[in-house]
């Protein structure tokens, strides 16, 4: 099933410039994975100790997977995720 991932502008040249992916996979861990396999720089960004790093933030329709069921959380056909990486500074 194919599945739009948006990817914001800080990871950009981790995905070859592309501002979306389609990945595919039935929750959002295989999504990504999906990603890993044409990027695969993407997932030491994305990744630490095989789960999301603690500041990187994936949104399922508008929806933030950590109050889903992470990386399991179960994707329908068509569904865009965004990773949205937390940004600090002033």
């Amino acid at each position: 099933m194919a599945i739009t991932v948006k990817i914001p502008t800080q990871l950009r040249d981790a995905a070859g410039g592309a501002a979306s992916l389609q990945a595919d996979g039935e929750t959002v861990g295989e999504a990504l994975e999906s990603v890993f396999a044409g990027h695969p720089e993407l997932r030491d960004r994305l990744y630490q100790g095989g789960d999301l790093r603690r500041f990187v933030n994936v949104y399922l329709s508008g929806e933030d997977i950590r109050f889903l069921d992470g990386l399991q959380t179960a994707v329908p056909a068509g569904a865009e995720l965004t990773i949205l990486p937390a940004v600090a500074g002033g």
